[in-house]
């Protein structure tokens, strides 16, 4: 990104700081004894906004939901949504794989990510394999909202929306949380806030750590497989006078991370899988991700009466990671025979000993932006208007190093690669985005009506593995411009007090990469329909989903076991066809007695197709055919929780099971070693209040100890996380 477009940010955004602002606020879905009022600009959901009234696939997951469980896995706090795919891989959810009505999983690139309404993704534009994840177990709640009420928010609107909600500024003079837990395979965390609110200044900070010493063992000479992880959080807000003729907020949010964690891309042979699932071999002794992240993000809210609201948010968000991996074992890539060489050097096939090149993944990136929206409520239309300028980056500057393994199974480094000799390339992107949002009331219709526009710009620059120094022009600087109109219309009717019927259509779009050959967007019309029921202790609903694309896009990265060296990168696959349908229920029995049980389903049926025939080097895809269904996709998902509650305890029992999943495009019976085989886990919460304020807890995941292949990446097989139980206590003041 050139010095002029960051200036030139910086400009903007602080000229349009001192006149913009955000919206009002959102108390529902908070912990009573923590109660907040959020920037209503930062959710998707508010008072203005019910979930219950929103035309389209809509669900909040709550700080009663989270504090239930106290996952710090975020698939696994997403597993109660109907609609949303997760594939698992590491065991601990670090770097989620999310998806959403067909999308595809891989790294969460086909979803838009957000933290307190910015874009999360390192580069949602330029790169946007999420290989940062904002750290789910700090977060105060979660939105997820599907279909085309997503057209306020971009740049992926196929398939739908994630909004994490961080820790908000509490009311009160003094509040705050203290909890400390230990578990199975060295897992700890500490978790503390604290903050409060004065007659114009309100300040929160949070602190969480967690970490694990991991669940598998690397032949011969052991070591750690977990990982460690830190992220800090600090909130201070201002607000004017209670008699200023118009209210205004400003919010300034200081956060960062760092994470060091033992993993691998190499997985297991299933011959040794069947033996020793949880096993790693010694060529892999070495592989370690360390990152680190730090954002500054401003809000400005101002009101100028209670029907006109304007709100600016300026973000800056700074990601560095290095992957440092095997990908050559023995002279063979790990998809093309190197994890079967790794495989027999420990079994003793191969006497002596053998090379391992080890790649430095070192990537950093940049994204940028300022974003703000207009809300005008008049008559019986509340409008909307919204643009964001973002700026994002992603630059590669990579290196192998040769190690050589001995017959003691112990790596020595032979060779140590420079630094720029094996990726050496800047991609950026630069992006308006505009919308127009119109919801017209009509007795018991509401019709939603939106528009959004995008106008992207790409470019990447190569400078080769022979100029590691970046001296003179780069070997290759390509630029690639494009912009899509996505229209959005959408009904919801209120047939009583309990029933909402609604329907949408609108036009999905994800924006062409760098590494696009053809410069091609990703294009879709999707179609939903459905109902909303709620009465008393019962909330339920359905919705049935055709998305009908144009063209798909496919990303070629190592976590999908391609060559992510590679120009052209970035696959078009055409037309696909998704249909499905979510169901969701919800029923407390017992409601008013001294014994309550509480139960939940969520239920995704999916069939996805490719339409036409293609090649590619994308592993999973391959060679295509017509009618091929779509990879690490299952038919059927279904989440369900019971539990049983009392004034000082409860106990809550939650099962998912997922469907058999192929893990390369075909039709009929899946081959044994495309196969990722059904399987259903289950996990346990069991909790007892000591007082108002403080709790102990018992949490155990996958409680019956199910061994299950969570992914097939590089052809090789990689096992779930097996029972893990965790103690904890917890205080409130």
């Amino acid at each position: 990104m050139s010095q002029s477009n960051t200036i030139r940010l910086s400009v903007l955004a602080s000229a349009l700081l001192m006149s913009l602002g955000a919206n009002a606020a959102e108390k529902a879905a908070q912990d009573p004894q923590v109660a907040t009022t959020n920037i209503e600009q930062i959710t998707i959901f508010g008072s203005r906004n019910p979930v219950n009234t929103v035309p389209g696939s809509a669900h909040v997951i709550s700080a009663a939901d989270i504090e239930q469980f106290k996952y710090t896995d975020i698939m696994r706090t997403l597993a109660s949504i109907p609609g949303v795919y997760i594939q698992e891989e590491d065991g601990y959810g670090l770097r989620p794989n999310l998806g959403m009505r067909g999308t595809g999983q891989n790294r969460s690139e086909k979803i838009t990510i957000m933290e307190d309404g910015v874009l999360a993704a390192p580069a949602p534009y330029a790169s946007p394999a999420a290989y940062y994840f904002p750290t789910s177990g700090r977060m105060q709640s979660v939105e997820i909202l599907k279909g085309s009420s997503t057209v306020k928010y971009g740049p992926r609107t196929t398939g739908g929306v994630i909004n994490m909600l961080s820790r908000q500024i509490p009311e009160t003079d003094l509040a705050g949380k203290v909890e400390i837990a230990a578990g199975q395979d060295g897992f700890g965390k500490v978790h503390a806030f604290a903050g409060g609110q004065g007659e114009r200044i309100g300040a929160v900070t949070e602190i969480y750590r967690y970490q694990a010493d991991g669940f598998r063992d690397i032949n011969g000479v052991g070591g750690d497989t977990g990982f460690v992880k830190n992220d800090a959080l600090a909130k201070v807000s201002i607000k004017t006078d209670k008699t200023a003729k118009y209210q205004q907020i400003v919010e300034l949010k200081l956060k960062y991370a760092d994470e060091v964690s033992n993993e691998t891309y190499m997985g297991l042979t299933d011959e040794d899988y069947a033996a020793t699932p949880f096993m790693r071999y010694s060529a892999s002794q070495k592989d370690k991700m360390t990152t680190e992240h730090k954002q500054v993000q401003l809000n400005h809210v101002i009101e100028f009466n209670d029907d006109l609201l304007l709100s600016t948010t300026a973000y800056y968000n700074d990601f560095h990671r290095n992957w440092y991996k095997a990908d050559k074992v023995d002279g063979s890539s790990l998809s093309s025979g190197g994890v079967q060489n790794a495989a027999d050097f420990d079994k003793g096939v191969v006497t002596a000993p053998i090379d391992v090149s080890v790649k430095a993944n070192n990537r950093s990136y940049l994204s940028q932006g300022i974003q703000t929206e207009l809300n005008y409520f008049v008559g019986n239309h509340e409008l909307a208007f919204g643009a964001r300028y973002h700026e994002d980056e992603m630059d590669r500057y990579q290196w192998a190093d040769i190690y050589q393994l001995d017959t003691n199974q112990v790596m020595s480094r032979t060779q140590s690669g420079v630094p720029g000799t094996d990726s050496n390339r800047i991609d950026s992107a630069d992006a308006w985005a505009l919308f127009i949002q119109d919801r017209m009331t009509i007795g018991d219709f509401a019709i939603t009506a939106g528009i959004r526009y995008e106008d992207v710009t790409t470019n990447r620059l190569d400078w080769g593995k022979a100029n590691p120094g970046r001296d003179g022009q780069p070997s290759k600087d390509v630029d690639n411009s494009f912009s899509a109109v996505m229209p959005s219309l959408s009904a919801t009717y209120q047939v009583n007090d309990a029933l909402i019927l609604l329907a949408g259509v609108q036009k999905g779009f994800s924006p062409a990469a760098p590494g696009n050959a053809d410069g091609k967007e990703e294009e879709s019309w999707n179609y939903e329909a459905g109902l909303r029921y709620n009465q008393g202790a019962l909330t339920s609903e359905v919705i049935a989903f055709y998305g009908d694309y144009s063209n798909m896009h496919g990303n070629c990265t190592a976590a999908q076991g391609c060559d992510d060296n590679k120009i052209d990168n970035q696959y078009n696959a055409g037309e696909v066809d998704v249909t499905g349908v979510e169901l969701s229920l919800g029923y407390e029995f017992n409601q008013k007695g001294e014994f309550t049980f509480p139960v939940k389903m969520a239920y995704t049926y999916t069939n996805a197709e490719f339409g036409s025939d293609f090649s590619s080097d994308f592993e999973s895809w391959d060679d295509v055919k017509k009618g091929d269904s779509l990879t690490y996709l299952p038919d059927n998902q279904i989440f369900i929780s019971a539990g049983v509650a009392a004034q000082s305890w409860q106990v809550t029992l939650a099962g998912r099971y997922t469907a058999d999943m192929r893990t390369k495009a075909g039709q009929g019976d899946i081959p044994a070693d495309q196969l990722i085989a059904s399987k259903t886990v289950f996990d346990l919460s069991a909790r007892y209040f000591i007082n108002d304020v403080s709790e102990v807890y018992l949490n155990v995941d996958n409680l019956f100890d199910e061994t299950y292949v969570t992914t097939r990446v590089h052809g090789s097989v990689f096992a779930g996380k097996p029972q893990s139980a965790t103690l904890g206590y917890s205080y409130k003041f």
